[in-house]
């Protein structure tokens, strides 16, 4: 074990923790930090001359380097960055610690997430009705849906940046806002001659959900434990999928198919009413719990990415990096097939029933909820079963938080915001292609050439995923030393606030 001096405290007073950084080749030492000759060194550990340790780090007399400890390789810096903390990362890097505060807001994102996704679907899943209505055409109530995917792809790398720059609360508040914003917009669309309003409600809510979908990853991360980190996931997931059921199946009871146009107009705006209130209420609840990040770390990977971070990343070099990951490359294509088959099915479903069964749609927001909640009971199973075994292989829905998740084990430590928003933009792509593809197949030829066609591709997207190797960069950093159960503590402390990690320590195992 490491020789600790009893009277040596860090820089807020309170004896020191032991180190959640470790000592690399790479790093050197600024020349006002104080080594004592009784210092020794493993012969191959080598100074780069451009990377610097931070100048409040010091090293005691009685501390020597263990020789077999290393960070990962995945996270070293490049050669010509300087590693230094964020300056936005937790108060004290030294301490492994996770918070209660984390369900809560992991469970209110989810909240949120659940409303947005209630309305993406709200309008497909009574898609004739909606056509009664506005007196418009079934393609036009597509892109009601549609517009979420379309405005995804131009927006993402906006909204990434704006996740790196501002962090977790900026973007949650943003998200929740224009969530509760389209909401109300919606409702001045009571009439049949404004459609275009509730177009209008339903971009901006489209906005919303690109400050949401690549959220629970980042969320994952920043907030929970390295054994916790798959389960979260799901959980934050799992909201977006709750809300394309209940958008499956409240819309066809609240809205029944009657020809009066007042009658109709009047449990439109029942809907419309719920919606806002709830989004409202969620955007409080966004303002009162969500905060930027806990005091401490939850894990050795997140303390690692905090203490590694690269004043001069850049988005483009992060993206080519990205895409030299033949891993992750599969990972993107695959979940691409995987999602936008989802997106398209879920839009045209009501369609292909009713083209069948006219005048059941409430049935066909049934076959939506089950399918829904199929795919929300394998996303959980998988996500608790991911916490112990590690093993990434998907399944519809199921597909969407482990697919998240094996994109930040490949590509650590490159941002998850980053590694989500590609995952996300591959199926919005491939949503808004199979949606239009398969609503003109099924116009031309029927339902069954329809569906046919989206099996080819959900088989292509199975055979490669077969082909993506379990690369999990993320475990390997958690497992370079081995870590205690973290501690859990309430957080007193605004969690905005940062200090340099002080005494670098190792321990001898």
């Amino acid at each position: 074990m490491v020789n600790e001096d009893p009277n040596q405290q860090d820089h807020d007073g309170t004896p020191s923790q032991t180190s959640a950084l470790q000592e690399h080749p790479n790093f050197s030492v600024h020349p006002s930090v104080s080594m004592h000759p009784s210092v020794s060194a493993h012969p191959s550990v080598s100074i780069h001359p451009s990377v610097s340790a931070h100048p409040s780090v010091s090293i005691h007399p009685s501390v020597s380097v263990y020789p077999s400890i290393s960070a990962h390789p995945s996270t070293l810096a490049q050669p010509s960055g300087l590693i230094q903390p964020s300056s936005s990362g937790p108060e004290d890097l030294s301490v492994i610690k996770v918070s209660k505060r984390r369900w809560a807001v992991v469970l209110v994102f989810s909240c949120y997430s659940m409303c947005n996704a209630f309305q993406w679907i709200q309008y497909g899943s009574i898609n004739n009705i909606f056509m009664n209505f506005y007196g418009v055409s079934a393609f036009a109530i597509d892109w009601l849906s549609m517009c979420y995917m379309l405005t995804y792809i131009p927006l993402l790398l906006p909204v990434a940046w704006l996740l790196e720059k501002f962090g977790l609360r900026t973007i949650a508040l943003t998200g929740s806002a224009l969530n509760c914003l389209g909401a109300w917009v919606k409702l001045g669309s009571l009439k049949p001659h404004l459609f275009p309003v509730t177009v209008l409600g339903q971009v901006i809510c489209s906005v919303a959900q690109v400050f949401i979908l690549g959220m629970p990853s980042r969320i994952a991360s920043v907030w929970f434990g390295a054994n916790e980190v798959s389960t979260a996931c799901s959980i934050a997931v799992f909201g977006n999928q709750l809300g394309i059921a209940i958008g499956f199946l409240v819309p066809p009871v609240l809205v029944p198919n009657v020809k009066d146009q007042d009658k109709l107009a009047y449990h439109i705006s029942i809907m419309f009413y719920i919606i806002a209130g709830v989004a409202t209420l969620l955007f409080i609840l966004v303002i009162i719990v969500f905060k930027e990040k806990p005091k401490h770390p939850p894990s050795r990977a997140q303390s690692l990415s905090y203490a590694l971070a690269s004043t001069d990343a850049s988005y483009l070099s992060s993206i080519i990096r990205l895409f030299k990951n033949l891993n992750f490359v599969l990972l993107v294509i695959t979940y691409g097939l995987n999602a936008g088959a989802f997106y398209a099915l879920s839009t045209l479903l009501t369609r292909m029933v009713i083209f069948h069964y006219p005048g059941e749609e409430v049935n066909a927001g049934r076959i939506g909820l089950t399918i829904v909640l199929a795919g929300m009971l394998g996303a959980v199973i998988s996500g608790i079963w991911l916490d112990r075994t590690k093993t990434y292989k998907f399944f519809m829905t199921g597909y969407l938080p482990l697919g998240f998740e094996f994109a930040v084990e490949l590509t650590y430590p490159e941002s998850e915001g980053m590694s989500s928003g590609l995952l996300n933009v591959s199926a919005q792509v491939f949503g808004i292609i199979f949606t239009i593809s398969q609503g003109q197949i099924i116009d031309n030829y029927g339902t069954m050439p329809g569906n046919i066609f989206l099996c080819v591709f959900l088989t292509l997207g199975a055979v490669l995923t077969a082909f993506i190797k379990a690369d999990l960069r993320r475990q390997d950093a958690n497992k370079e030393i081995p870590e205690t159960k973290p501690q859990e503590g309430e957080e007193e402390e605004d969690s905005k606030s940062s200090k340099a990690p002080t005494t670098v320590q190792e321990e001898h195992f």
